[in-house]
């Protein structure tokens, strides 16, 4: 029998990859940044060989939400069920189920199912979370069908890196630079203008003016995950040009009597605006190496600012 309150929905979408493939990226739940346009981050608090407790942050109608999950795997089956632990008002309940169907063709097929409650029944909370699912769960697919493929087929389009530097001074302050994005406009030369909002402690949405050394000045606007004194997570959905996707981490690790303090990004390029910023000769090789100057010298610039302020402070 029905549950009174309860609804049902499913979305399903064609993949030209191999089942197995498509179940071991939503298994790995790292994968997730870089795969669903939604998912800022994802931790893992438990797990074991078939369940596992997650948290997850993400976008829901355009605005960060956090809430926690328990998942049973199996892989014989190519079945994931998902229950959420900790819903984020206005779901009261909310799970469900990724199926995975191969074909004799060696494509397959992915079903995302959802079950959900609403706080009290409220008729406008159930509509904000029929919008969500629906728009959530067909980005989803259709980016999880776009990266699956897109992995077997460009690999080199896909790289990351990190910078890091030695602080003589302590975590905290080097981690208060960071966090506190909404002073760069003040601490760093090349953020011309910066708006920070903090949905909630240490969930934040970062938007800002970014100046290129050739004095062209770029919007980008980032979710950021942070985590007091030890490393934020972000992921950017307004981006430059040359990317389909950045995300990133700064981590700020205790080393001997100070801190190894990092910056980490991974990209995935966007071919189609490769001529048209770098000029007609210009190749993925070129794309990779602009992009990695870019990002690279941004990082060592808010690095080393960083670092002056926590051995100024020490």
């Amino acid at each position: 029998m029905a549950e009174p309150g309860r609804h049902r929905v499913e979305h399903e979408i064609l993949v030209s990859a191999p089942a197995a493939d498509v179940y071991r990226l939503l298994a790995e739940v790292e994968n997730w940044p870089r795969i669903f346009p939604p998912t800022i981050h994802v931790d893992h608090l438990e797990r074991s060989d078939r369940t596992e407790r997650i948290r997850i942050w993400a976008t829901a109608v355009g605005r960060p939400k956090t809430w926690t999950s328990r998942r049973t795997l199996d892989a014989a089956a190519l079945r994931i069920d998902f229950r959420q632990e900790v819903s984020t008002p206005p779901v009261a309940s909310m799970g469900g189920t990724w199926i995975i169907e191969p074909h004799t063709t060696g494509d397959c097929t992915i079903r995302l199912l959802h079950d959900y409650t609403a706080i009290d029944d409220d008729p406008a909370g159930l509509a904000w979370i029929d919008e969500a699912v629906d728009t959530n769960s067909r980005s989803e697919l259709a980016a999880l069908k776009t990266n699956v493929e897109r992995t077997v087929q460009a690999a080199e389009l896909t790289f990351s890196f990190e910078d890091t530097v030695f602080i003589d001074g302590d975590a905290k302050d080097v981690y208060d630079f960071v966090n506190e994005a909404h002073l760069w406009h003040e601490r760093l030369p090349h953020v011309a203008t910066v708006h920070l909002e903090e949905h909630e402690p240490g969930l934040q949405t970062l938007q800002m003016d970014t100046r290129a050394p050739n004095g062209t000045v770029h919007t980008t606007k980032s979710h950021r995950v942070c985590f007091p004194d030890e490393r934020i997570h972000y992921k950017q959905t307004t981006l430059p040009a040359l990317m389909d996707l950045h995300t990133g981490r700064w981590t700020f690790r205790p080393a001997g009597q100070g801190v190894s303090a990092a910056s980490q990004h991974t990209v995935v390029l966007k071919t189609e605006n490769i001529t048209a910023v770098l000029g007609q000769d210009a190749g993925v090789a070129d794309a990779r190496r602009h992009v990695r100057n870019a990002l690279s010298a941004n990082s060592r610039a808010t690095l080393d600012l960083a670092k002056a302020y926590a051995e100024g402070r020490r």
